[in-house]
């Protein structure tokens, strides 16, 4: 999808719009990851409902998209076409797709952090952008330099240390066994949301239609839709929503802050979706997967606060080469940055440049030269 070289107010306006949505993405992803594992933590058990809460939030977009209509009602012309929704089917069918893959995924995380501390869960997670990286080249031919390849390699030398388990990482009453299933939950996790990013930018590529920031909206309404749908069809076989009521009841919080655990839970989770997409829809795939990735110090000191979680020398390593691996691919984004910003000032001096059109002068062949 070919589009017009953005006016400068544009790319402001797109600039801001990035900014916003990587404090969302922030928000949600520390949030969500912390209260997930609070409601394990604290007596919680269902699976099924963990990763149904993910999305669960869906309506709110309702509400957003509302709002915006009727802005848009008494901003535009009354000739002007204003729709409450732009989405064509085939972008409809490919964000159903990819619902149900993001349900799947809530599912493998869901399963992971019940088993795995918030620390050790995030630092497998950083994985995610090598996947994204791997994906995002085959989908979307992603252009990568030695300094990204090396960025990949580390994060995944990171996640890889985390396979073996140490005293300080297993939980009372879980085995070894546990740990490995809880470490492939997490890393399929992992895997596939970093499938998830790059599908999302490919069927932005692909859409026969303009993509703006409200159909952005409208792609995570039927993604969360889906998302949701697939996650209550595990309840449903779980019987995960006749427990609810007796598990809040033994919740050690409380009956009280059992609900709003569930709540805030899917409120968190919807905005490091919608914060996900965006940065994709503003920037890439990859750069939605870095600002995820470059989170993991902040969690990792969340975790070690809130939860005690130990931090062993494993950890600290795994650390150390993940943040390595940030800094690399933030030098090799930076050194691309330049390097673009040269190329359009030269393109721009080109431009600006006038021509100096020689013109040659003919002499007539009967002119007289002698004297």
């Amino acid at each position: 999808m070919e589009g017009k070289e953005p006016k400068p107010e544009d790319a402001n306006m797109r600039t801001a719009l990035l900014a916003i949505n990587c404090v969302i993405l922030t928000v949600g992803n520390s949030g969500g990851s912390l209260i997930s594992r609070v409601y394990f933590v604290h007596g919680g058990k269902r699976i099924w409902f963990s990763s149904w809460l993910q999305t669960a939030a869906w309506p709110i977009y309702l509400l957003i998209m509302a709002g915006a209509y009727m802005y848009r009602s008494r901003t535009t012309e009354p000739t002007s076409e204003n729709k409450l929704f732009y989405m064509k089917p085939t972008v409809f069918i490919a964000s159903a797709i990819i619902g149900i893959l993001t349900g799947l995924d809530n599912y493998f995380y869901a399963y992971g952090v019940s088993l795995l501390p918030v620390s050790t869960c995030n630092l497998i997670l950083a994985s995610q952008l090598a996947f994204t990286a791997g994906f995002a080249f085959l989908l979307v031919k992603q252009k990568f330099s030695a300094y990204s390849i090396n960025a990949v390699f580390l994060l995944t030398i990171g996640a890889g240390i985390l396979a073996v388990p140490t005293s300080g990482d297993e939980a009372e009453n879980e085995s070894k066994r546990e740990y490995t299933v809880g470490f492939l939950m997490t890393l399929a996790a992992s895997a596939l949301y970093g499938l998830v990013l790059p599908l999302v930018e490919l069927m932005y590529q692909k859409a026969n239609q303009e993509i703006t920031y409200a159909l952005v909206l409208e792609i995570q309404l039927v993604t969360s839709v889906f998302a949701t749908a697939f996650c209550t069809i595990g309840m449903l076989i779980n019987n995960d929503f006749k427990v609810i009521g007796s598990e809040a009841r033994e919740f050690d919080l409380g009956e009280t802050k059992y609900y709003v655990v569930a709540v805030s839970s899917a409120i968190l989770w919807q905005g490091y979706f919608l914060g996900g997409i965006g940065i994709v829809f503003c920037a890439s795939s990859l750069l939605s997967g870095m600002v995820t990735a470059i989170q993991l110090p902040i969690l990792e000191i969340l975790a070690v606060i809130f939860f005690r979680e130990k931090f062993e020398a494993e950890k600290g390593l795994s650390l150390v080469l993940s943040l390595w691996g940030f800094l690399s691919y933030f030098y090799s984004d930076i050194r691309s940055l330049q390097k673009t910003r040269k190329l359009k000032l030269k393109q721009k001096q080109t431009k600006e440049t006038p021509e100096t059109d020689i013109k040659s002068v003919e002499l007539p062949n009967n002119l007289d030269t002698g004297v």
